[in-house]
């Protein structure tokens, strides 16, 4: 069964700089750029026959509302074909949304979340739908039995009220990774989404992303804490990479690698 991969051109809700409705078409740029391959490190060939199909972008071109109100049945859509999908966004407004179609195929979904910042205000700068806010809107519509954030490190008194308040297991950065440097791999059982928002890299890695965060992880840090990972990855999003500020391209290289890791680890099953 194919990996699918699906655009979601959307940045309407960011709060600071836009620019992530771009990442689509520069990290397919990178992906098949002759300059790699598709082969993962966990020895899976993208390029193999039946291994990787690339869906296109969502076709978005309305008001930010109207387009917001069709990325939950864009990816339903290709859900249906039921084969497991990355998507490419985009700011992080998009998870929610997509975790609701998630959702309704798989109800006993868990969120896994690798990110600087937790993403659970109640509502950001008067939008409840901002980038700021989807971890709150996918708790409180229910839609996930747990949600575990990974490499935190921008964590203020709301949020931490608010992780408190709806049971999130937080990894902040500080107290180290799981499944690096000997902390125990994380073991989530039933069908997973992943939400990988670039930021939890540290910026020295990445500059094109809107919020830079230094302290973060390293890209061979996040790669081995994926690879440790002991989780059914049914779907995933790669959020908040920012092509305006990339001006070397690096950070779309460091996406397509990651987008190449999850796809292995959604095929190889381990």
């Amino acid at each position: 069964m194919p990996v699918s991969i699906l655009g979601v051109p959307f940045d309407a809700y960011s709060s600071y700089l836009r620019g992530a409705a771009q990442a689509p078409k520069h990290i397919r740029e990178a992906l098949f750029s002759e300059s790699a391959s598709l082969n993962t490190e966990l020895g899976v060939d993208l390029a193999a026959p039946g291994n990787f199909v690339d869906a296109g972008d969502l076709q978005l071109a309305g008001s930010p509302g109207e387009d917001f109100a069709q990325i939950e049945p864009g990816a339903t859509a290709l859900l249906q074909k039921g084969t497991p999908i990355v998507f490419l966004g985009g700011d992080h407004s998009i998870t929610f949304p997509l975790v609701k179609a998630c959702h309704q195929r798989f109800p006993d979904l868990s969120v896994i979340h690798f990110d600087a910042h937790p993403d659970l205000y109640p509502e950001y700068e008067g939008n409840r739908h901002s980038h700021a806010c989807p971890f709150a809107r996918i708790m409180e519509s229910q839609l996930a039995k747990g949600l575990v954030q990974i490499g935190i490190r921008c964590m203020n008194s709301i949020q931490r009220a608010q992780a408190s308040h709806y049971g999130v297991e937080v990894h902040e950065i500080k107290d180290g990774i799981p499944g690096v440097g000997g902390k125990p791999a994380l073991r989530v059982e039933g069908p997973v989404y992943l939400s990988f928002d670039i930021d939890v890299l540290d910026p020295a890695f990445v500059p094109g992303i809107s919020h830079w965060e230094p302290g973060g992880l390293t890209v061979r840090e996040a790669i081995s804490s994926l690879h440790a990972l002991r989780a059914g990855i049914v779907a995933a999003d790669i959020v908040e990479f920012n092509p305006v500020r990339d001006n070397s391209g690096c950070t779309a290289m460091v996406c397509a690698k990651l987008l190449k890791e999850i796809a292995g680890k959604m095929l190889s099953a381990i």
